[in-house]
């Protein structure tokens, strides 16, 4: 778990990281470079959720060294698949990352919903949803393993 205090704003404990993939944590269905490793950082603290479309169908291989629990959608409903992922883990305990239209339920319903711009864009509906948005998956991991700047940003 990781408990954050942030003044003027609600306190973090968060128990679970729910991660888009592709646009999150890969451009064109390959893992981006230091993802691994922070993840696998963050996986001694948080249960860690990738819940994915697999546009590329890589997700599965590129994964295999993370310690984390993949989850597959279907092709339709990927915005509630997602939410409801986030609300069966518990949501006032949950951080979620992601870039794409189908995240912005799944950003909404988290405690923390972290949007991410990288090569891939990012959807304005999935930016509005956010509480914070980042440029790169290796900054917004950074929020969580540097809870200060986490503070910074979010303080009242």
């Amino acid at each position: 778990m990781i408990e954050i205090k942030i003044p003027g704003y609600e306190d973090l404990s968060a128990e679970y990281l729910v991660l888009d993939y592709n646009g999150t944590l890969a451009v064109d269905g390959v893992l981006i470079n230091g993802v691994e490793p922070a993840l696998n950082e963050l996986a001694q603290h948080l249960t860690v959720h990738v819940v994915t479309a697999d546009t590329f169908g890589h997700a599965r291989d590129e994964l295999k060294n993370v310690n984390a629990k993949l989850t597959i959608l279907g092709p339709t409903d990927q915005a509630e698949a997602k939410r409801d992922h986030v609300f069966v883990l518990g949501k006032e305990n949950t951080v979620s990352i992601g870039n794409g239209r189908n995240d912005r339920l799944m950003l909404e319903a988290a405690a923390l919903g972290i949007a991410l711009i990288q090569a891939e864009g990012a959807s304005a509906e999935t930016c509005q949803a956010a509480d914070i948005v980042c440029l790169s998956i290796l900054d917004a991991l950074a929020l969580l393993r540097k809870p200060k700047r986490l503070i910074a940003t979010l303080r009242g």
